[in-house]
């Protein structure tokens, strides 16, 4: 937490705790957005909106 607190010394810095609800969040939006490169790269197979609306 050291570099936390050297950043909070920094006027020009704002800091906002984080989370565990955020991380994990955030965590899963870069899952979801590397996923994302690898269907556009054709690694990745997609599948269907339809059957990904039909599992809600």
């Amino acid at each position: 937490m050291y570099l936390l607190e050297v950043l909070k010394g920094l006027s020009f810095v704002k800091t906002k705790v984080l989370t565990d609800e955020k991380a994990l969040l955030m965590s899963e939006i870069h899952e979801s957005v590397e996923n994302l490169k690898l269907v556009k790269a054709g690694k990745l197979k997609a599948r269907p909106a339809k059957d990904l609306l039909d599992e809600l």
